[in-house]
């Protein structure tokens, strides 16, 4: 039987402090670079403890949004958007260089990742801001979605994500946090969305019919109240499959 080994990433210097716990488990993070959460010393922090268990470390800009923790969409002017995602990228690589690290991965946090999926206009403004990072930094993008096309089409490198922990509606997109089920809590029920979209190359979802998703990574959000539960049980049944997380 052919083994799988997955990337699985996790959102971290949210302010909820279980990283220690979570870092042994995951292989890549994204870390909140003070548009959402975070500020320079838990951007320090985060990157000091990710180069001690040698994860993938990545910035995870957001809409400056601390009020609603970025899962707000927000209607700026292009400059003032560009400028605010300009500030956290250099926020996070002034981290990156003092500690003598790497950044393998951008991906945008909340609603902005939300609307990146699907609004080629925000998408190229905020694509241009990227450009320093074109070459050498992947970018974490919705899986089949038009922003990883066009992502790929402006010459920048993709890892295609799928959320571990989130339904999906019919279209591929992520069902809204209001929705009923969205949110996945239950470890079994995590760990065979998992299996079905690494060995099945896709998901069931909410209305019970099924999106094709091929991933590169897969995300597990690092403040749900399960989530160390969630992943002693990955750990433990996923191997069952001949699926191996990358920790």
């Amino acid at each position: 039987m052919e083994n799988y080994w997955i990337d699985l990433n996790c959102d971290v210097g949210e302010g909820i402090g279980n990283e220690a716990q979570l870092f042994p488990m995951i292989s890549s993070c994204n870390i909140a670079c003070g548009g959402h959460a975070g500020d320079a010393g838990s951007m320090a922090d985060m990157v000091s403890l990710g180069l001690e268990y040698g994860l993938n470390l990545g910035a995870h800009p957001s809409y400056p949004d601390r009020e609603h923790f970025g899962r707000k969409s927000m209607r700026m002017e292009a400059r003032e958007f560009q400028e605010s995602i300009k500030g956290q990228l250099y926020a996070m690589q002034q981290v990156i260089i003092r500690k003598k690290a790497v950044l393998h991965h951008i991906k945008a946090h909340g609603a902005l990742y939300n609307d990146l999926a699907a609004d080629l206009v925000l998408a190229a403004t905020y694509l241009d801001v990227l450009e320093p990072f074109k070459g050498e930094t992947l970018l974490y993008v919705p899986c089949g979605s038009p922003f990883a096309k066009f992502a790929v089409n402006r010459g920048y490198r993709i890892w295609q994500e799928a959320f571990a922990d989130r339904a999906y509606e019919a279209d591929g997109s992520l069902a809204s946090r209001k929705k009923p089920g969205a949110l996945l809590s239950e470890p079994a029920v995590v760990c065979e969305q998992i299996s079905q979209m690494v060995l099945e190359k896709r998901v069931r979802c909410l209305n019970g019919d099924y999106f094709p998703i091929a991933a590169d990574t897969y995300c597990l959000h690092g403040d749900g109240p399960n989530v160390l539960e969630i992943l002693m049980y990955l750990s433990n049944k996923l191997p069952e499959k001949s699926i191996f997380l990358r920790s």
